[in-house]
């Protein structure tokens, strides 16, 4: 987890040239002036390999007007879509690999922010054309636009209810046929825009979604630099870790998520909170829960931040109820009109929306796992059926969850500006665990505001590993592979030898095994006497 005193070193200029990495001269930030150019064509090539791959393998139309009948389509099936798929989980494993060796460059002080960028938006482009990865939840954006558009409430009915618009509707995933929208009315009159423009053109559809979720990730790109200069960060890790990760590239930008636009309302909302424009971070924050209700859970923060900007010589609640008066007026001024345009009535049936997704069980939400481990040992002595149990470990961990998320922002009611956004990193992160359902994606919520602060390097590999896990835990078509375990236990494999390979390369010896070390290697292990890694 992050820290404060976090012995990750800014970025240097020692540099050397090795065997396993090309470095050319041009970063203009100061920091350190080199690109890895062959890990970051490492990386596009594993990014076009999954392109490729995902016309077979990732979550493809019912019926493609491209592939389903020409002489491509037998990548669709069979032995061919089984190729497709070990093609694409290939190609994904280059991104992986380049995305760990600029870890270990950023972390040797060998890179500056600039190459990260560089390489993470250089891995993302070609994804830009691709099929949705490992998830189909954009058709749900997609059907549930349809409905807005075509004057069906998307917050009463599912996606079938509706009659036109058949490919649309079509491609919805069959969980979320029939089931209501849980985004807030923003997103909702966004994917209606989109549907006004590409119709029943699926493919069309989610190349503009994913176009439109990048004002998202400009936003994000912009906000933090600034934030890590108010918060002492490292900006080439923070890059790395909130924007190269294959969290951002596969999930959010590969899927697409329209967690991508919320991150980026959210972010840009704490910088104007850091920088006392606190109205504007209000609205801008409320914007954010107009897309995806998370950000709600920002706010509150937001409010500490600006009652300890407030002048000292009154006491804290004071200062409070100086700060959470106009906080809660333009919240509700946002939240009204924000609705009422967005749908062209104050309709609140969102909320009931809210608790669709809990149809959604599985252990990686932790109170559902453990309802499930408890249903399993008590099944070895009488056949009772899971619900209760899942149920009974769910309302205790809504009650966890809400002990953690009050005491964090309490705590935070005396603290700095770094405390305070620390705490709603960590509190935006526990309810992607403990609110049902979890899914992979909902952990960027609170990754990319902690990438804002010092890492110790071994959490640095915990996030790693943690990244490629939340990604490999869903097949590319975007079904669950969670109770396959004779794959989950090799996707546990993976991830920690991809989290062990960011401290120390090769961690099994494999190339060692039939290449001899150079000592001018970059690849060298970061504790090596050799290695150019600072400490």
């Amino acid at each position: 987890m992050a820290t404060t005193t976090d012995p990750v070193p800014g970025a240097g200029t020692r540099t050397g040239k090795g065997i396993a990495d090309t470095f050319l001269p041009g970063d203009a930030d100061g920091a350190a002036p080199r690109y890895p150019l062959r890990t970051t064509v490492m990386g596009i090539v594993g990014s076009v390999l999954v392109l490729i791959a995902s016309f077979g393998a990732a979550g493809v139309l019912v019926h493609d007007p491209i592939l389903s009948d020409g002489p491509l389509s037998w990548i669709r099936f069979g032995h061919g879509q089984v190729l497709m798929t070990g093609l694409l989980y290939v190609g994904f494993g280059l991104v992986v690999w380049a995305w760990i060796r600029l870890g270990r460059y950023v972390l040797a002080g060998r890179v500056g922010t600039r190459p990260v960028v560089i390489a993470a938006l250089s891995w993302m482009a070609p994804l830009l054309a691709a099929p949705p990865l490992f998830t189909r939840d954009v058709y749900s954006y997609l059907g549930q636009g349809a409905q807005l558009l075509h004057g069906l409430d998307p917050y009463a009915y599912g996606p079938s209810a509706l009659q036109t618009l058949p490919t649309v509707v079509e491609n919805v995933h069959p969980l979320w046929q029939t089931t209501p929208a849980p985004y807030g009315p923003l997103f909702l009159w966004v994917s209606k825009s989109i549907v006004g423009i590409t119709g029943d053109n699926v493919i069309a559809g989610v190349i503009v979604t994913r176009l439109v979720l990048l004002a998202g990730l400009a936003a994000v790109l912009w906000a933090l630099p600034r934030l890590v200069r108010r918060l002492g960060g490292n900006l080439p890790v923070t890059m790395w870790l909130a924007v190269a990760s294959p969290m951002m590239v596969i999930h959010l930008v590969g899927g697409p998520h329209n967690d991508l636009l919320m991150l980026g309302f959210l972010t840009v909302g704490v910088l104007a909170a850091l920088e006392r424009k606190h109205a504007v971070a209000i609205v801008l924050v409320t914007i954010g829960m107009l897309i995806k209700p998370t950000a709600a859970i920002a706010l509150p923060f937001l409010v500490w931040i600006w009652a300890n900007h407030l002048p000292a010589d009154k006491n804290l609640f004071r200062r409070f109820l100086t700060a959470v008066t106009p906080s809660v007026g333009i919240f509700g001024a946002v939240f009204v009109l924000g609705t009422w345009a967005s749908l062209g009535s104050f309709n609140l049936g969102w909320f009931a929306g809210l608790s669709a997704p809990q149809i959604i069980v599985n252990w990686l939400n932790f109170p559902s796992g453990v309802g499930e481990a408890v249903h399993t040992l008590v099944k070895t002595v009488v056949d009772v059926p899971p619900a209760p149990f899942i149920d009974v470990a769910r309302g205790l961990g809504w009650l966890v969850l809400a002990a953690i998320v009050v005491r964090q922002w309490w705590l935070a009611r005396n603290g700095t500006e770094n405390t305070t956004i620390f705490r709603m990193g960590i509190a935006l992160l526990t309810v992607a665990i403990f609110a049902p359902p979890t899914l992979p994606w909902y952990l960027t919520w609170g990754f990319v505001i902690l990438s804002l602060f010092r890492w110790k390097r071994e959490h640095l590999a915990a996030v790693v590993g943690i990244s490629v896990f939340l990604v490999l835990v869903y097949y590319p078509t975007g079904e669950q592979s969670l109770y396959h375990w004779l794959f989950i236990l090799g996707v546990v494999a993976a991830s920690v030898y991809a989290s062990a390979s960011l401290l120390k390369p090769d961690p099994l010896g494999l190339v060692a095994a039939w290449r001899k070390p150079d000592v001018r290697d970059p690849e060298l292990p970061l504790n090596s006497p050799t290695s150019h890694a600072t400490r």
